[in-house]
């Protein structure tokens, strides 16, 4: 089978340069080009660690296929409802990555950037698979979808993702920003700020946000980053700064409820209130109820 993501490299780059081009015409501040490099670096450490990461996961989906449930064989009716369930998956990944730290150590790469443009797109992490965030999926080949069909569906919805990281397209038709994931819904997902912060986890449809109260209209530009940026443009440390303050916090927590909380409670989650997480920020803002 062709990887999808490979073969769209060259379409990537030439899109980049295009809008990058746009940013140096109009002379916006989409791009910082130290910034935009770490992204580049980022993307292919990911295409490097891919080659093993894909055997992991192709081998997990086989192992699951041999016990599933049905067989929906591969008529265009099951690949209707293979987006439709691939796309479900993504959002509870999704969210889950951004609720629960031991994923967010992973996904915090993807957000590390401080600029909104398509190089972002490609500043992914190293450690997803590894780390196991293919178990959102595990549930597909169970019931029956072909192994190598929920390999596609998943490259299919990444390629997808890749242009709404960009700030050149305002707003799209009203049916569509209402159906579908679009540059201004995933812009809001970048946003730090606290009204946009966890929100608009869809990856082809915003429909899961609008049905798990999870969606957030763009309203002013929001403000790209970490709450608590990095300030870094070390690949090396963007790929694993959170895994070792993940790992600090757990070797000083006094006890197991403070290393499990540590593990699997929310970003931010500190024992004294120290720190801050998402919906106590909320809070404090009067956007979520105590």
């Amino acid at each position: 089978m062709p990887n999808l993501i490979h073969l769209a490299i060259p379409f990537f780059l030439f899109l980049l340069a295009v809008e990058s081009l746009v940013h140096l015409r109009r002379r916006k501040d989409w791009y910082e080009w130290k910034d935009t490099f770490s992204s580049l670096a980022m993307g292919i450490g990911n295409v490097l660690v891919g080659f093993v990461n894909k055997g992991l996961v192709a081998g997990a989906f086989w192992l699951v296929w041999q016990y599933r449930i049905f067989d929906f064989g591969e008529s265009p009716l099951s690949w209707a409802l293979l987006v439709i369930a691939e796309d479900f998956s993504y959002y509870w990944f999704h969210r889950i990555s951004h609720e629960t730290r031991y994923f967010w150590a992973s996904h915090v790469v993807h957000h590390s950037s401080q600029k909104y443009n398509l190089a972002t797109a490609l500043r992914q992490t190293w450690t997803g698979e590894l780390s196991g965030s293919f178990i959102f999926w595990l549930w597909l080949p169970f019931i029956g979808f072909h192994p190598l069909m929920v390999l596609t569906q998943r490259a299919i919805s990444l390629l997808y993702q890749f242009w709404v990281h960009t700030e050149a397209i305002h707003k799209l038709p009203r049916p569509i920003e209402f159906l579908f994931n679009t540059p201004s819904h995933h812009r809001v997902h970048h946003g730090s700020d606290i009204k946009y912060l966890d929100r608009n986890h869809g990856g082809i449809f915003i429909i899961w946000d609008r049905l798990f109260g999870t969606f957030q209209e763009e309203e002013e530009r929001p403000r790209y980053g970490l709450v608590k940026n990095i300030r870094s443009y070390n690949p090396l440390y963007i790929a694993f700064h959170e895994w070792i303050d993940l790992l600090r916090d757990f070797f000083k927590a006094r006890n197991l409820r403070e290393r499990i909380a540590y593990i699997f409670g929310p970003p931010g989650w500190s024992p004294d209130g120290s720190r801050k997480t998402t919906k106590q920020l909320r809070q404090l803002q009067g956007l979520e109820e105590s």
